[in-house]
């Protein structure tokens, strides 16, 4: 009996060791936030618009070649239109930072956190995380290719989860060409 809870014992140590051991090992790549991109693209019935978003910090992790996890800070305060010029860009800019959309006075950072990543080719990855947008944390599944130090994906986010309702034909009637489509992309460059 002894005998059996000592190797008992001993394969609950040895298993924690490795356990420590393989998340203890884990590279954590901080994104050179510099170098890196956000470009969001909204949809209108009339057109679209095109702009940027700053990343504030964020990092990839690694074991060994393999990503494993994530997470992003991203500074919701410098929203920049850049598709339009002058008065329009001003107003679109502010619009976009106002109540009706992000918030940003009351919300200064939009967060995104992997909660499970799978390798889906050599480069290849399907993430799932948890992204956060005005207080509100939704879940979101993307896809995500790794290159050396360089990764990019491609997210559609659906604004309404986030009550992010302006404009919406969900929400409002009798909006006709002033329809605001409730997915937008971001297209998302990185480099660590």
């Amino acid at each position: 009996m002894k005998n059996t809870i000592r190797k008992t014992v001993a394969l609950l140590l040895v298993a924690f060791t490795t356990f420590a051991y393989a998340t203890e090992d884990n590279d954590k790549k901080a994104v050179k936030t510099t170098k890196s991109t956000v470009v969001w693209k909204g949809y209108k019935v009339t057109g679209s618009h095109t702009g940027t978003i700053a990343i504030k910090s964020g990092d990839l992790e690694f074991d060994g070649e393999t990503l494993v996890g994530g997470s992003f800070t991203i500074d919701m305060t410098s929203i920049v239109v850049t598709d339009l010029e002058g008065d329009s860009k001003a107003s679109l800019e502010g619009h976009l930072k106002s109540d009706d959309f992000f918030g940003v006075d009351n919300y200064t950072t939009a967060s995104l956190t992997f909660t499970s990543v799978k390798a889906t080719g050599k480069n290849s990855y399907k993430v799932t995380g948890d992204i956060t947008i005005k207080g509100t944390t939704e879940s979101i599944t993307f896809d995500l290719s790794v290159y050396g130090n360089k990764a990019n994906a491609t997210l559609k986010v659906d604004r309404t989860k986030f009550n992010v309702r302006y404009g919406s034909s969900s929400f409002f009637d009798g909006l006709k060409d002033k329809v605001i489509y409730d997915e937008f992309d971001l297209v998302v460059d990185l480099e660590f």
